[in-house]
């Protein structure tokens, strides 16, 4: 080895310590140098090579759902490469010059020879390996939390549009309906005498209360009877008859209970008489959706709470139906051309655990199916108790887990969705939220047709701190 590569090799901490006889151990190695721009490796690209940085920079980088994330800056002195070679798996970043860089690098044969030879630096390799391990792994945890908070923050925002809108919607034709029902006093109130005012009433109190017990309709049959209520009252001199057709026949009123109706009434009143009587319901459907509107953001903001157990204890005493209802709803935008079926055992006791980190796991494991299925399939969650075991079940009706892939499922960053989509995390963090938190265990088994995961949880385990 040329005497000056060798003295700036001694200079790298990783060697500083290594006698001359001992630096033998790197001797296969060679220097390459490269330009700013070149990429070193690609994510998920297999590049057995480990690496010493002795001039410029590497930045080192990885790509999360369209964002890029830096992950650190080699510098000189700084290595890489040690974590693929050491589990043999593919990179899981991508490594990029950013300063004219001269290198020094080891193939893997050459890299295992130096760790066999040289205890010192295969020490350093492994806790620097490990320390690099635990650092990756938490900040992908974290991203897993994001992911999961994402996930839960989008689907809270696509269920609360609708209502949303909904309740805008009512609110604005409240202000409307209230208009008209005031402008058609008038002159209703000059062309009927008492005994007709109370009939009218009377009338409104019925229709109000056909209003609340309708049979629901199909598009088709609504159609047909708007349409006959509409010539009907175009008939009668009603303005904008198709306008106000829909809203009888809401209140399953027809032609001939509103001709009884008008007959016991003077033909001038008639136009105004159904107007009002229109636009009385119409307020009371108005506030019925208001009310509908509401009440389902209330449920919503409440299943966050619940999935989050936002103001309560971390650990405690939790129904995990709970948490898969409350999980479901916020994947219900996921969820929208997927059958659901429920399968609870609700005799099954509560547990101490952590319900913000089981819900994780729910949301894992169900956003997986969801994936599995293609947003169109069948998933089924179920829950029993086996033994002293609480069991929940997420089964999906997808294509199975190939079984060449079936043995790497809780590899570290072992993903088969595209690069930048998944860390190969999520299921390792679900298995030890299971597993070391609360004393449980994560299984599988796989067909084509139907993918099973099962969780156990211990019934009378205390959750680790």
């Amino acid at each position: 080895m040329d005497p000056a590569l060798l003295q700036q090799l001694h200079s790298v901490p990783l060697f500083s310590g290594l006698t001359d006889a001992q630096m033998e151990c790197i001797e296969p190695g060679e220097v390459v140098e490269l330009p700013p721009g070149t990429i070193l490796v690609d994510d998920g690209e297999r590049f057995d090579y480990f690496f010493v940085v002795l001039e410029g920079e590497i930045r080192i980088v990885r790509d999360y759902d369209n964002q890029t994330i830096l992950m650190a800056v080699l510098k000189p002195g700084s290595y890489t490469g040690e974590i693929t070679l050491l589990l043999d798996v593919p990179w899981i970043s991508t490594a990029r010059v950013t300063k004219t860089a001269r290198l020094f690098r080891l193939s893997k044969d050459n890299f295992w020879r130096m760790l066999s030879m040289c205890r010192s630096v295969a020490r350093q390799v492994f806790q620097s390996a490990a320390g690099k391990m635990r650092n990756l792994e938490g900040f992908s945890q974290q991203r897993e939390k994001l992911a999961s908070l994402g996930t839960m923050a989008a689907g809270l925002a696509h269920e609360l549009n609708n209502p949303a809108a909904a309740a805008r919607r009512a609110a604005d034709h409240l202000q409307q309906t209230t208009d008209k029902l005031q402008a058609l006093l008038c002159p209703l109130s000059e062309s009927l005498n008492h005994e007709q005012w109370t009939l009218l009433l009377d009338a409104a109190d019925e229709a109000s209360l056909r209003l609340a017990q309708a049979p629901e309709l199909d598009h088709l049959e609504r159609s047909d009877r708007a349409d006959k209520i509409g010539d009907w009252l175009g008939s009668r001199g009603v303005a904008a008859a198709w306008e106000l057709a829909p809203t009888f026949v809401s209140a399953s009123i027809d032609n001939a209970w509103l001709e009884t109706l008008v007959d016991k009434l003077p033909a001038e009143a008639h136009a105004d008489a159904l107007g009002w009587l229109e636009a009385r319901l119409g307020l009371k459907l108005l506030l019925t959706q208001v009310e509908q509107s509401t009440g389902r953001i209330s449920e919503l903001v409440k299943a966050m709470k619940a999935y989050s157990y936002m103001g309560q204890a971390s650990m405690q005493e939790v129904d995990v139906h709970e948490g898969l209802e409350s999980t479901l709803t916020m994947l219900g935008h996921k969820l929208k051309n997927v059958t659901v079926v429920r399968a609870y055992d609700r005799s099954i006791p509560r547990i101490m655990a952590f319900g913000s980190e089981l819900n994780q796991v729910w949301t894992n494991l169900i956003d997986n199916a969801i994936d599995a299925v293609h947003g169109t399939g069948r998933i089924c969650v179920g829950t029993c108790q086996e033994d002293n075991q609480l069991v929940v079940e997420i089964v999906d009706n997808g294509a199975g887990i190939p079984e060449d892939v079936q043995t790497h499922m809780f590899e570290p960053f072992f993903t088969t969705k595209p690069v930048g989509s998944g860390t190969g995390l999520g299921l390792i963090i679900s298995n030890r939220i299971v597993a070391d938190r609360h004393g449980g265990e994560i299984e599988f088994e796989s067909k084509p047709g139907e993918t099973r995961f099962k969780v156990r949880l211990p019934v009378s385990r205390k959750p680790a701190n």
